[in-house]
């Protein structure tokens, strides 16, 4: 999703987060913690999460909220802790590297669990199935990998859809959201764009002219992330997860953020 000048903006927030940290009592932990659940947290009495937004249908703003299937899931978690939701739009390299933990006491964004990542963070029980796929024009004459090669393929930074376009040996643009994607696209300064199903999917929904010409079982799914040793927070959002998952809640926001498209 990020990486230049992004990059540089994230490691500028963490070192602002360390050297906060460091003056509270010079470790890498949380400044704040919230006696009634027994959690280190970042704010007392707030269950901080960082967010990569906008990331249509996860997360985005609508009418002045921050709405979407992530923040339908993360209210849950807040919910089951007696605390407060805190959202903190964060770029998804801060994210991804780990970094989130001098900001957030958990992230939630749309985050594939990869091997990579877990050496920086700790991931919850997965809690959505999200598999790749490649977008392109009606009538363009891209119908898989194949025939996109040697042509500009829109991805999203950081992501493991720019992963799989490098390593399928795709030349490659990549944008800082799916919107930017889509819009790459729709301009033809790519002739095709690559993401996971979930994201891509809802936003051609509505776009006859666009349409998913190839799917790509990669077995990706989706975790919610803790700072790396975070084993009670950890064991929380599992709970969280558990019962949503027995009650039928994540099926209902499953189905009211992607419908058929998922």
């Amino acid at each position: 999703m990020r990486i230049s000048s992004t990059v540089l903006k994230s490691l500028a927030v963490a070192a602002v987060g360390a050297l906060a940290l460091t003056a509270c009592g010079g470790s890498d932990t949380p400044a704040a913690s919230s006696d009634a659940n027994a959690l280190p947290l970042i704010s007392a009495g707030k269950l901080t999460v960082c967010s990569d937004i906008p990331y249509e249908p996860f997360e985005f703003v609508k009418d002045g909220k921050n709405v979407g299937f992530d923040m339908d899931v993360a209210a849950e978690i807040a919910k089951d802790l007696s605390l407060e939701l805190n959202v903190i739009d964060s770029s998804f390299d801060s994210i991804e590297s780990g970094l989130f933990r001098t900001q957030c006491d958990i992230a939630i964004s749309s985050l594939s669990i990869t091997p990579e990542r877990k050496g920086n963070m700790d991931f919850s029980t997965p809690y959505m199935d999200d598999d790749l796929t490649l977008v392109a024009k009606e009538g363009s004459g891209i119908t898989d990998i194949e025939s996109a090669k040697g042509k500009k393929v829109g991805v999203q930074q950081a992501t493991t859809g720019a992963k799989y376009a490098k390593d399928n040996g795709l030349d490659a643009i990549g944008y800082e959201d799916s919107g930017l994607q889509i819009a790459s696209l729709k301009a033809g300064t790519t002739v095709a764009t690559l993401g996971n199903q979930s994201v891509l999917g809802y936003a051609i929904k509505d776009d006859p002219s666009l349409k998913r010409v190839a799917d790509f079982k990669t077995g990706e799914q989706l975790g919610i992330a803790v700072p790396k040793g975070g084993t009670v927070m950890l064991e929380k959002v599992n709970t969280t997860l558990k019962r949503l998952t027995d009650d039928g809640s994540l099926a209902k926001y499953q189905e009211t953020w992607f419908g058929a498209t998922n």
